[in-house]
């Protein structure tokens, strides 16, 4: 019998164990505050993006979650297990540089590793070849790894990290070094495994790399977070519609001339970029610095490279602008 809505009894919603839980992480080495306070929560199947400049404690907290190194204070959980012996399992991870053993052939190097993760010799083939053919290298099982491209490596690195099934899998810097079409390769390769339910915890420093795979995206700099969210709820931290470059040998009068419309001056490099609060027609963007010769003008959508330099650089005192 079916019961009336009114007489249903209240569906019981289980709350959802995050795959990964980092939790107020410190960690000082000497004088040097490493990690400040640090919290992460990845939910399963979140591809999330790691960001921040060299030194700021991405390596250290991959390393406290791989078991390398223990937190001064803080808690690190996965799927609400402390980090042990237990949790290496849950765990796999792809090295910023490729450690395989270049004398070995891709079977052999996957077979290998295997055996370590306690895999049965009965399931072992069957696995290795599901691994290979997951990252494009079936037809190269019995190629020596040292006989393999870069990207061939790449992806031989990666099917090292899933050859156990983990449930996160850290990828540090996993396109670094490749040519475009292994970059792809290795991208789509990482939306596969979103899609198989895995967490996917990212650390690069390519930005359109985050901008294309990341759910959510975290930026920190000495050890803190300073941000994080989609990328759409970053953009909301800079208040422009759109970036406009422009090329000019009157910067002073560009600067100045910009300030009076409400445009903020910033700088990108060497680019002598503006903030524009709205959208504007071409003929009157130009307008607004008529008389100035301008020698090019180019319009970007506020872009993680815009807020990345706003949040790791010192605005409080921005560089000076006028030359």
């Amino acid at each position: 019998m079916i019961l009336p809505a009114a007489n249903r009894p209240a569906a019981v919603v289980l709350p959802v164990v995050p795959m990964l839980k980092i939790s107020s992480l410190s960690k000082r080495f000497g004088q040097r505050q490493a990690l400040n306070n640090l919290s992460l929560h990845l939910p399963p199947g979140e591809i999330y993006g790691l960001l921040g400049p060299n030194g700021a404690g991405k390596t250290t907290a991959l390393n406290m979650l791989c078991g390398l190194l223990k937190p001064d204070s803080g808690e690190i959980l996965l799927k609400g297990q402390p980090v042990s012996a237990a949790t290496k399992l849950l765990v796999g991870v792809m090295p910023q540089q490729n450690l395989l053993y270049q004398s070995l052939t891709c079977r052999e190097t996957l077979s290998f590793l295997a055996r370590i993760y306690g895999i049965s010799r009965l399931e072992l083939p069957d696995r290795v070849h599901d691994c290979l053919k997951a990252v494009n290298l079936a037809d190269r099982a019995n190629d020596v790894v040292g006989d393999l491209s870069g990207g061939m490596q790449r992806r031989l690195s990666l099917a090292a990290a899933i050859i156990h099934q983990p449930k996160l899998v850290v990828l540090d810097e996993p396109s670094t070094g490749l040519d475009i079409e292994a970059r792809y390769e290795v991208w789509e390769l990482i939306r596969q495994l979103k899609q198989q339910g895995v967490t996917v915890l990212l650390t690069t420093h390519l930005l359109d790399e985050v901008e294309r795979l990341c759910d959510r995206i975290g930026i920190i700099k000495q050890g803190e977070l300073l941000a994080e969210g989609t990328l759409e709820t970053l953009r909301k931290r800079i208040p422009a519609a759109e970036v406009v470059v422009i090329e000019t040998q009157d910067e002073n009068e560009a600067i100045a001339r910009a300030k009076s419309h409400g445009f903020t001056p910033r700088r990108y490099g060497n680019d002598l970029a503006f903030w524009i609060p709205e959208l504007l027609e071409l003929p009157e963007l130009l307008s607004r610095f008529s008389g100035l010769t301008v020698d090019s003008i180019s319009r970007h959508r506020v872009g993680l490279e815009h807020i990345y330099l706003e949040i790791t650089q010192d605005q409080t005192n921005p560089p000076q602008l006028s030359l």
